[in-house]
């Protein structure tokens, strides 16, 4: 089947949304990052975690290309500011993981081989789908980023298990700015006038795909790990904590599935609270992590 360039559609956004660039480093704090840092030691989460952040580098440098094809037909000013506000975000997560994933290839992650199978991935992706099908996919894409972020930004218990303090602190200014701009790449889709039925299929199949990629891959992660042959008793204590996840419950599950609904859109979930409230705690006058900015949101 050919799939030919949409046809613009009426430009409208969420002229509130405010998605500020901030300049932020957490490499000199992840210095000193044990092997298992998920609360408790908790192996497979570690892993879990470390298998995530491999796949952000290429992921988020995908969605900038993705979204920055299109942003010539962007002719509504709040949507175009809020793209130039994603493609700084983006840029910045994608940095900041990398660094990330440095750390955890010197403790024995297979990060960066994750990051280069990655990179092949979607560089065939590009070469192969049209650009309206790759904004599609980011956009699906960036619906399971939201809905981690909220989960991360709203409950105590999943903050909690990613344990080591300051990759809490990078999940929680990587889930804020998630939520900032969830909305951004979709509005750019229905700008252009990506079709209802590309969203939907998208996803569709984009969930599947990424929940068995990434299952397999932090299988892989672990089956590498030699503390984690030698420990079977911890291995299967971090198992049965993995399960009670709030990452993996049937309530996220839900969330995701929220995107096939008809006239869907990501502002339907009401988040600006919660994006309010780690604002001020993670960047207000006292906020947190002030100390990481090199200069105040742009």
């Amino acid at each position: 089947m050919t799939i030919t360039e949409p046809t613009p559609a009426p430009q409208t956004s969420n002229a509130s949304r405010d998605v500020p660039t901030r300049r932020i480093s957490f490499e000199e704090a992840l210095r000193d990052l044990p092997k298992h840092f998920a609360e408790d030691g908790d192996i497979i989460g570690s892993h879990l975690i470390a298998s995530l952040s491999s796949v952000f580098p290429d992921g988020e440098d995908f969605f900038v290309r993705s979204v920055r094809h299109y942003r010539s037909q962007i002719t509504d000013p709040d949507l175009k500011r809020q793209v130039s506000g994603f493609i700084g975000q983006e840029a910045v997560h994608g940095r900041e993981h990398r660094e990330f994933n440095d750390r955890l290839d010197q403790l024995g992650y297979p990060t960066k081989a994750a990051e280069r199978f990655t990179k092949k991935g979607l560089a065939l992706r590009e070469r192969i789908a049209p650009p309206i099908s790759n904004l599609a996919s980011t956009a699906a894409l960036e619906h399971f980023t939201a809905t981690l972020a909220e989960i991360i930004l709203s409950d105590e218990r999943a903050r909690d298990m990613i344990g080591h303090e300051e990759v809490k602190n990078l999940f929680l200014w990587h889930a804020l700015e998630e939520s900032e701009h969830k909305a951004v790449a979709f509005d750019v889709f229905k700008a252009v006038g990506g079709s209802e039925r590309m969203r939907v299929w998208t996803m569709k199949l984009i969930r599947l795909g990424f929940v068995v990629g990434m299952g397999l891959q932090v299988i892989v992660s672990v089956l590498l790990d030699r503390d984690a042959r030698r420990h079977p008793v911890k291995l299967w204590r971090s198992f049965r904590k993995l399960k009670a996840s709030p990452f993996l419950s049937r309530e996220t599950w839900r969330t995701l599935k929220e995107y096939d609904a008809p006239d869907f859109h990501p502002d339907d979930r009401d988040t600006d609270e919660l994006v309010a409230r780690w604002r001020a705690e993670l960047f207000g006058d006292e906020g947190t992590l002030n100390d990481k900015l090199a200069a105040r949101a742009a």
